[in-house]
């Protein structure tokens, strides 16, 4: 992999507009949006009533009364009417338009100017580089393009969760590693609050954790983990090479497992040994 590349991100993309845009959204993210300025973006989950996923959300403040939220492909469509359900008379537009994003990577990526880029956002915590997203876009000169099969291990090395992979509408955001990056405990109401404080007030116990891990040997997704002296332990979510050698992994160990630790994996080929550890988020 070349030490820069741009990649086209796999997103779809959400505005919110409105008069009542901003109080409308403080009441359905998880995280503080006073605290995001113009054209500064946050990460945050939108959550159910009962406190479960339905979707990680990178939210970005426009000018005027607008916000832009960019979500994992394939669930645009699912947040816009998630929002819509809960705005009753709120003045407010939410609309899914067909947009596109495209991430540089590496040292010095810079920002160079991208004309149809309405917002210029980080990427992944811990990724060096910006990501675009516009109606129409196209990538700078001089910058090679990859797939984003092969940005896979980037995300995965940010600890960053996806949606359809580590995170569904059962999960609950304590168990995800990221809640210090996606919630605000000073913020007022939202909703799914109410879960939310309370696996926090009990010192954040939760029956799993999503974990980084480091192997020697691939494995697919859903491989499940198991204790060197037996016992289950946990299951892969996903997997992509290191460019830096081997493979890295995300994937949910059960509580009581100790971290940094080692568990094992069973291929139709071997038994491979699985270095567990933190989040870097």
């Amino acid at each position: 992999m070349p030490d820069r590349y741009a990649v086209w991100l796999d997103r779809d993309v959400l505005i919110a507009s409105g008069p009542e845009a901003a109080n409308f959204l403080q009441g359905q993210l998880s995280q503080d949006l006073q605290g995001i300025g113009q054209r500064q973006s946050a990460w945050s989950f939108v959550l159910s009533p009962q406190g479960k996923i339905d979707a990680l959300v990178r939210v970005t403040r426009l000018p005027g009364d607008d916000w832009l939220l960019d979500t994992d492909q394939g669930l645009g469509d699912a947040l816009a009417q998630r929002l819509n359900r809960f705005k009753l008379r709120t003045k407010i537009d939410i609309e899914r338009v067909p947009w596109r994003s495209f991430g540089l990577r590496g040292d010095g990526a810079g920002v160079p100017p991208v004309e149809g880029a309405v917002a210029v956002v980080p990427a992944w915590p811990g990724i060096d580089g910006v990501d675009f997203i516009g109606p129409d876009l196209s990538v700078p000169e001089g910058w090679n393009v990859i797939e984003g099969s092969e940005d896979e291990a980037a995300r995965i090395l940010s600890g960053m969760p996806r949606m359809g992979a580590e995170l569904d509408d059962k999960t609950i955001p304590g168990e995800t590693g990221i809640v210090p990056l996606t919630v605000s405990f000073t913020k007022g109401c939202y909703t799914g609050q109410e879960l939310v404080a309370r696996v926090d007030s009990r010192g954040g116990n939760v029956p799993r954790r999503l974990r980084l891990m480091r192997l020697p040997a691939p494995v697919v997704p859903g491989t499940e983990l198991m204790l060197e002296g037996g016992g289950a332990a946990g299951i892969v979510t996903s997997v992509a090479a290191d460019p830096s050698g081997g493979w890295v992994a995300l994937g949910y160990t059960k509580r009581g497992v100790e971290v940094p630790g080692t568990l094992l994996a069973t291929t139709d080929a071997a038994q491979v040994d699985v270095a567990v550890e933190e989040l870097p988020v």
